[in-house]
């Protein structure tokens, strides 16, 4: 992913580089406050969080995963068999991307969990792995954490009542083929976004939480700005409830370009949750020191809860 953003307006640039602004008192207090309460997942949870991180082992270990390499096609594989165990409709999206590389095969896939209405929660993230020259870039946090993430949700969800229908997508395609620039970034998202809306399915969605680089040992959540304002506090408001207050800190708004944005222009609530601090001065991004011993099970634990929360709030929203 190549995620540009700033503490005040949208940034151009194709790398997604830092701009931050001043903290304020506040959220300096409060992200001090995280350090000293940090909660712990329950029992649960934490063992959820080490199923995800085992899922996202196991597709680290097929190397980089780039849009159409053989390498996302065993991936594809290993996420539909994983999905078909359950008691869920596994939908796939083929199409194929125009890029400045030329035309490449993509497939959103989809886990459809049946709920009591007619509304839907979507819970996404993208599969696909930045394309570097000379194969070293695995991609355990970006892209890898969030393909673990959906896959142990999914089957938290599996067998559960459910009052809104719980639709799980991973998107391909997140990332830039050559450089963040144009339409060179988020096919899948764009393209899902797109077909909700000519369907009418987009006005089913009763909210859109979207996951990324979410398995960083060293968690901090960013107060993402475009999200939708409600359900940006309430994903706020209830890590922190449940004692996440230094993964959830309190902060000024940061502008992330990323998967859930296509949706909030069409109408369609979203929330983007992701930690763009990867390492000192966001050092491990992009960069093969992207691996496994970056990520911790606890991480994964923290996020399963506070997205399992909200969609039991949200199964409350009329």
């Amino acid at each position: 992913m190549s995620k540009s953003y700033s503490t005040q307006t949208l940034a151009a640039s194709p790398c997604r580089a830092a701009r931050v602004g001043k903290r304020s008192v506040v959220a300096l207090t409060a992200l001090f406050l995280g350090c000293l309460q940090a909660g712990e997942p329950p029992a649960r949870f934490l063992a959820a969080g080490e199923r995800a991180l085992e899922y996202t082992r196991r597709v680290v270990e097929l190397g980089p995963r780039p849009a159409g390499s053989d390498a996302q096609r065993r991936q594809q594989q290993l996420i539909i068999g994983e999905l078909s165990k359950l008691d869920c409709e596994v939908r796939e999206d083929n199409f194929v991307a125009d890029t400045p590389i030329g035309q490449v095969e993509m497939k959103n896939i989809t886990a459809r969990f049946s709920g009591e209405s007619d509304r839907v929660v979507v819970i996404s993230g993208h599969y696909d792995t930045l394309l570097q020259t000379g194969g070293t870039f695995v991609g355990a946090n970006d892209g890898g954490s969030s393909t673990g993430f959906l896959l142990e949700m999914a089957s938290l969800l599996n067998g559960q009542p459910l009052k809104d229908s719980i639709w799980l997508v991973f998107f391909d395609g997140e990332e830039a083929l050559v450089r963040w620039s144009g339409n060179d970034h988020t096919y899948g998202s764009r393209r899902m976004a797109s077909l909700w809306e000519l369907s009418g399915v987009g006005r089913k969605i009763k909210a859109l939480i979207n996951v990324d680089m979410i398995g960083d040992a060293d968690l901090r959540l960013l107060n993402e700005g475009q999200s939708t304002d409600w359900l940006r506090s309430m994903a706020g408001n209830t890590g922190r409830r449940l004692g996440y207050v230094r993964e959830f800190p309190v902060g000024e708004p940061q502008y992330i370009e990323d998967d859930h944005v296509e949706f909030i222009k069409r109408g369609m609530p979203a929330v983007d949750l992701i930690d763009l601090d990867y390492g000192l001065m966001n050092r491990y991004w992009h960069t093969p020191q992207d691996t496994m011993d970056k990520l911790s099970a606890r991480s994964f634990g923290v996020v399963l809860h506070v997205v399992s929360e909200m969609i039991t709030e949200l199964g409350d929203r009329p």
